[in-house]
């Protein structure tokens, strides 16, 4: 079985800062990239291309989203939210995943409403601009996904792997408005309205697998079986440990929050007892770096010795 991999631990400031620079770089890309496709479309007459652009401009009103909603996540814990912020990144996933649904919905309308109209032979002959815009597109679109991606990995980010999904779908629309823009070009003129539509339903997809995710991280669901159990073992492999009766964990946002229950000696003080925990407690959140805070519950250890006499 492949073992899981552990990050160095990164600040709350470090956090911030790396997912703000990550997502100024999309800004940037997304806002050089939706003028050219759209002035390419215009010119060269691609309602793909436009399509693509108007794809391409959701992604920076995304990556906007996606910096409130790290900065909010990443404040410190307060009277009134006493469990942190971390949540907040899993709402603006949510919201960018309404705003790509309802940019996809838009597309696919425009879309039939040109293939149903009747008039499929007026519509005119992409140029060859669309042709290489669709290329760059593709090539710059999918560069930023594996950019984002790789940091969102790093940060456990849902926004920010939301916002590579995000650029992933744009590159897939792309190769579609590629295929259509050179049907088109081939003398199938109709297949640039059908790329547009194709488009829709990749934008639909992505935005319902980043809904999905996002509610997954909201619901206080468990982490993974493989890490508990990780966690088990190395906690009963601590000194004075002499099992692990019980462990509940929940993920909250990026991060986790775990209750255990462990045996130690059953003749040993409170003072003793107290120590023990602590080890653990410092022990765990320093090994896991998920792992947010930690409640050790320590149970004497049943005696047979005892029970027997």
């Amino acid at each position: 079985m492949k073992k899981r991999k552990y990050y160095a631990p990164i600040s709350q400031k470090g956090y911030k800062k790396t997912a703000v620079k990550v997502s100024a770089v999309s800004i940037i890309g997304n806002a050089v990239l939706s003028v050219f496709k759209m002035l390419a479309g215009l010119f060269a007459h691609s309602g793909a291309m436009v399509s693509d652009a108007v794809h391409s401009a959701s992604d920076v009103l995304s990556s906007i989203i996606v910096i409130i909603g790290v900065k909010l996540s990443a404040k410190e814990s307060d009277k009134t939210h006493p469990y942190g912020h971390e949540r907040f990144e899993c709402v603006a996933a949510i919201v960018l995943a309404v705003l790509l649904l309802i940019s996809g919905l838009f597309i696919g309308h425009t879309a039939i409403e040109k293939i149903t109209a009747g008039n499929v032979q007026e519509i005119a002959v992409p140029g060859i601009l669309a042709l290489a815009a669709a290329v760059i597109s593709i090539i710059s679109k999918e560069a930023m996904y594996w950019y984002t991606r790789f940091y969102a990995k790093r940060l456990d980010s849902g926004a920010l792997m939301a916002d590579a999904w995000h650029h992933r779908s744009d590159a897939l629309s792309s190769v579609g408005a590629l295929i259509g823009i050179a049907g088109s070009r081939m003398g199938f003129p109709v297949l640039d309205t059908v790329a547009s539509l194709v488009i829709c339903v990749f934008i639909v997809k992505a935005s319902y697998d980043i809904f999905k995710d996002a509610v997954s991280k909201m619901v206080d669901r468990s982490c993974s079986e493989e890490l508990e159990r990780e966690i088990m073992q190395y906690v009963s492999e601590q000194e004075d440990v002499l099992g692990v009766d019980s462990i509940h964990t929940r993920v909250f946002g990026n991060r986790i929050y775990a209750d255990i229950e462990i045996c130690a000696d059953g003749v040993i003080s409170l003072s003793q007892s107290h120590d023990i925990a602590k080890r653990v407690h410092n022990a765990v959140e320093e090994k896991f770096v998920k792992i947010k805070h930690i409640t050790v519950c320590v149970n004497p250890a049943c005696d047979k010795t005892s029970e027997q006499a």
